[in-house]
């Protein structure tokens, strides 16, 4: 589908603007369109946005409903401690006492688990694939697909919906691969694979 066809866009939230596979140039162009950017302090400067966010920052949207939607980044960590691609974000979307969470690029650690100590989260939204690149060695800088097993027992209950885990060739885990760890883990039944192009609710 053309990137166009998603016009208008009330807000972009953007995890990271500084690897090719979160925004390429068609991303970036699409940019100026949207209404609102939310994405890392430091990276708000470069595409043009006043909405830098530091973990756990708040900002609001006014929904077509009314009912304010309350944003926070969230921590993230963009591959192993000792070689983070970072800085990165990831967010909490709140309204009416519901939350879905959207990890952005990271990894299971210590601060999804902040995450998932602090809000009620119905929906998790996790970026997956086991992205690997040469520069970090054999680490992963997304989740695998045990790192999004853990995630999801942390969030009880959450639907777990899968992103970013085909068409690039740096993701090392397929969706076969991560259904496997899920059905191993008696977990299956709470994910929700998204069609490409297709809206969802969640």
């Amino acid at each position: 589908m053309a990137a166009e066809s998603l016009l208008p866009l009330d807000a972009v939230l953007l995890s990271h603007d500084h690897h090719f596979d979160n925004l390429d140039h068609a991303g970036r162009r699409l940019l100026s369109s949207a209404a609102r950017v939310l994405t890392t302090a430091e990276g708000a400067a470069r595409v043009g946005s006043e909405s830098g966010l530091v973990p756990w920052q708040s900002s609001s949207l006014e929904t077509r409903g009314g009912a304010p939607l309350r944003i926070t980044a969230t921590p993230a960590r963009h591959g192993p401690e000792h070689a983070d691609r970072g800085p990165v974000i990831g967010f909490v979307l709140e309204r009416e006492g519901e939350a879905i969470y959207l990890s952005g690029d990271t990894v299971w650690y210590e601060g999804v688990a902040q995450v998932a100590a602090r809000y009620r989260v119905r929906t998790a939204v996790l970026f997956m694939g086991a992205a690997r690149v040469k520069a970090a060695g054999d680490w992963p800088l997304t989740f695998t697909a045990e790192g999004a097993v853990t995630a999801a027992r942390a969030f009880a209950g959450a639907t777990i919906v899968p992103l970013h885990f085909e068409g690039w060739a740096h993701f090392s885990e397929s969706r076969a691969q991560i259904e496997a760890a899920f059905a191993a883990a008696g977990l299956a039944g709470r994910l929700r694979w998204p069609p490409p192009g297709v809206p969802i609710e969640i």
